[in-house]
């Protein structure tokens, strides 16, 4: 089957911030678990099973759920600013590393015809794309600031709006995620490939969630993406 376009995650596919995301997050909620008196600090696991791939706040009430934690929708609300300030303190300081992989196969695609859609549930997406030179890659970014705008909840929606906006059927694109959740979404959403990058050896997690291919780098997919 030909495919018209790739709707692809920004973090942890194109750019190497899902580490830094995780890195805000933890020093965000470990602060928030000493307070509470829970000894074990927040882990990757964590991480990946609550957090990775969703909307802030969303990932914020189900980790804070998951230790029982309850706060009221103020403090939730101060919390997730405040992992917001960490993450761009990061990446103003650190800067921002692009996957060569990645940014050589979105130009193979892109000469090849295929529409290219960059999709992130961070409002911080515009930022994180600028800052590793990728902002002019893409013909349609959908993110945190898009959900806002229009009114959009998880990653489901923001996949399909980029479908949407890209002017295709799901189901003639490709959508290439690294987080569990993103896997789900896209396969709820009805993508006709949907691929997980295991770019840190969670293979086997993308594939019991839906993931039809899983790839270490985007540059294994020459031959599946014509």
């Amino acid at each position: 089957m030909r495919f018209d376009a790739v709707v692809m995650d920004v973090d942890g596919v194109l750019t190497r911030t899902a580490t830094v995301h995780e890195r805000a997050w933890k020093e965000l909620f470990d602060a928030v678990l000493v307070g509470c008196g829970d000894p074990r600090p927040f882990s990757r696991l964590d991480y990946l099973t609550y957090v990775d791939g969703k909307p802030r706040l969303d990932g914020l009430r189900d980790f804070l759920a998951s230790r029982g934690v309850r706060l009221p929708p103020r403090e939730v609300l101060r919390l997730a600013g405040r992992k917001d300030r960490t993450f761009v303190r990061i990446v103003e300081r650190e800067g921002v590393e692009a996957f060569e992989d990645a940014v050589d196969q979105v130009r193979r695609w892109r000469r090849r015809g295929l529409r290219i859609a960059f999709v992130s549930a961070s409002r911080n997406a515009g930022r994180v794309l600028r800052a590793a030179g990728l902002e002019g890659l893409c013909d349609v970014r959908v993110d945190g600031e898009t959900a806002a705008e229009v009114g959009l909840t998880g990653k489901v929606e923001l996949f399909r709006e980029a479908a949407r906006r890209l002017g295709t059927e799901p189901a003639r694109a490709v959508a290439v995620e690294d987080a569990v959740a993103g896997v789900e979404a896209a396969r709820e959403v009805g993508f006709g490939l949907v691929v997980g990058v295991a770019r840190t050896g969670d293979a086997a997690a993308l594939v019991a969630r839906g993931a039809d291919r899983v790839v270490g780098g985007l540059d294994e997919l020459d031959e599946v993406v014509d």
